[in-house]
Formats: C-alpha cells, structure tokens, sequence
C-alpha cells in the first residue's frame, strides 16, 4: 500500500511538473520573466542611485545653508514634494499613472522602459533618504577641509563626502536592491511578462496554479538570498577595512 501510495504521487507530481513546466516549452515564461524582472531593477536602481544622490545633496545643502537662496529653496521645496508624494502612494498606482497617463502614447514594446522609470522615480525617494543620512554621517569638518584646500562646494560634494558617504550606506542600498527585486512583482499590473506575470500566463493554460506559483516565489527567494549574501560579504569587508 505504501509502495502503491509512492508510485501515484511521484506520477502526480511528474504530470504536474511536465504539464506546467516542459509541455510547450512553458518554462520559458519564467526564464523570459526573470530576464524582464533583473533588467527592471537594474535599470530602477540605476535611475534610482542618480536621483536619490541628487536629491540628497539637495536637501544636505539646503538645511545647512544658513541663508539658503531662492533657487535653493525652490528647488528644495520640489525635493520635498517629489519625496513625500512618493513615499506616501503605492508603488503599483505610481506605476499605473506612469503608463496609462504620462506615457499613455507608448507603444507596448515600450513596457519595459515605462516600468523602468516608474521603479526608479520611486526607489529615487528612498534611495534620497538613505545617501541623506550617509551623508550627515561624515564628518562636518571634511567639508570645511576641503574647502581650505581651494576646492569648491560641488568638488569637495564629490570627492570627499559623497565616497564616504557611499561607505556607510552601501549595505543599505543592497538592502533596498532587494526590496526593489520583490516590489518589481506588479509590473504585470500593466501586462509587462515579468516573473510573476510568467507563472500566471503558465497558471491560465495550465488551470494548475501551485508549481508556477511555487516555482516563482522560490526563484525570488534564490535571488534575494544570493543578494543578501552578497550584502553581508560587503559589509564584512566594510569591517575589515576600517578595522585596518
């Protein structure tokens, strides 16, 4: 009885894996997603990395600027609100609006930039935070160094602080890096095959929904384990360094 029970659930599970995965090639829905799904938060977190630093720079200079102009404040007070409109609406509406309203005369091979851009504006938001606090972590008297050696404002910004700056808060990107990997997973919100939406095209042909389902959260969970390792070997080599 035992043996007989084996035998039928290793039948189960090898129809399942076939129909799902082999027949019809359908396993390139997930490899096909997984491309889509590393190239948006490639590019988000490229689009992400300069927006945040800028706006960063921005806020910094402008809170310790005694008598910040208008400019300075004009352009601060846009940071704020590019920040606090961001940080306070999903991302998957954010990502909506930015298709079928900004870019609502795109074409749909153009999926992948839109969503390109509406990951990276809104990873920018706390991309900002992060080199903001980096930032105010250096030491103010670099600044005042620097600038006694001749080199102006935006020199001593970016040769000075901002490596410094980056130091402190690379585990932290890693750590957004990998919320940004699992935040991509609504792309398919505008019918983008990421790696989600793959699963659920394999689910809609299939009516089988747990091995694409399974197959996606555990390719996810391989792709944020292998970040986070790679996080904790930068901050080790992080301790090392300041160690020596």
């Amino acid at each position: 009885m035992g043996l007989l029970q084996s035998i039928t659930a290793s039948e189960f599970w090898q129809k399942h894996i076939y129909l799902n995965f082999i027949a019809e090639d359908r396993w390139k829905y997930l490899t096909d997603g997984l491309q889509n799904t590393i190239l948006i938060t490639i590019g988000a977190l490229v689009i992400g990395i300069a927006l945040g630093a800028m706006v960063a720079v921005v806020r910094v200079t402008h809170d310790k600027a005694g008598k910040p102009g208008i400019g300075l404040g004009l352009v601060n007070l846009v940071c704020k609100v590019y920040l606090t409109v961001i940080r306070g609406t999903p991302v998957v509406v954010q990502l909506l609006i930015m298709w079928f309203v900004v870019f609502a005369s795109a074409k749909s091979d153009q999926k992948l930039m839109v969503a390109i851009i509406a990951f990276g504006i809104n990873s920018g938001a706390y991309v900002a935070e992060i080199f903001r606090s980096g930032i105010m972590s250096v030491d103010p008297g670099q600044m005042e160094a620097g600038r006694s050696l001749g080199l102006s404002y935006g020199q001593v910004m970016l040769r000075v602080i901002m490596p410094q700056a980056v130091k402190n808060i690379l585990p932290t990107l890693i750590n957004e890096f990998i919320a940004l990997v699992k935040e991509t997973a609504v792309a398919g919100y505008i019918a983008l095959g990421d790696l989600t939406r793959g699963g659920d095209q394999i689910r809609s042909q299939t009516w089988d929904a747990f091995p694409p389902l399974l197959a996606v959260a555990a390719i996810y969970l391989v792709v944020v384990m292998l970040l986070e390792k790679l996080g904790r070997t930068v901050e080790r080599r992080l301790a090392q360094s300041d160690r020596s």
